[in-house]
Formats: C-alpha cells, structure tokens, sequence
C-alpha cells in the first residue's frame, strides 16, 4: 500500500472591497451588520438606523436609542437591541 499523497494547498480567491451601501452624507455607522439577507447600519449622531432588506433601504429615526445589536426570528422578524433591550423595528418612527 503506498503512502497518501499531500494535499495541495487550496488557492484562496482575493477579499471583495465592499462598498457602504448607504449615502456616504451620513459618515461611518457605529455598527453594522448583515444576516440572512438583512444589512443594516446604525448612525448614532445622525439618530438613523438604515434597513435593506430585499433590495429596499428604509431609514428608521432611532431617537435616544444606542442600537448595538439585531437578532433575527427563524419567521424573519427583526429584533434591534439597545442600551435598555430590545427594540422591535415596528416600534421606530421610519424617518422623512
């Protein structure tokens, strides 16, 4: 029985320079994020949170809220965590 052959090495395609997909005017989010075909950006000067979800970027006025986190439901609902706990989106006045 011969011996096993190395393996060769597995050629690595180069890292995508991702663009931010936001309008540059709002600066650099504090977090960002994306998951299961969610992105999101939170702009804590600016007191916007942005949302694409399915192509669609809705921009959300996040008022006192610190968004530092999002979970995400197996049903696909968004949950947004701040400084006191969770903020569901629906409850985020979408900004003009």
């Amino acid at each position: 029985m011969e011996p096993m052959k190395p393996m060769a090495p597995i050629k690595m395609a180069p890292m995508r320079d991702e663009q931010p997909w936001w309008d540059s005017g709002l600066g650099e989010p504090a977090t960002s994020g994306s998951q299961n075909g969610l992105r999101y950006a939170f702009f804590p000067e600016r007191r916007r949170l942005l949302v694409e979800k399915d192509g669609r970027v809705t921009a959300y006025d996040s008022g006192e809220r610190h968004i530092d986190g999002v979970s995400q439901q197996s049903g696909g609902s968004v949950t947004f965590r701040d400084q006191n706990g969770e903020v569901d989106l629906d409850a985020l006045t979408v900004a003009r």
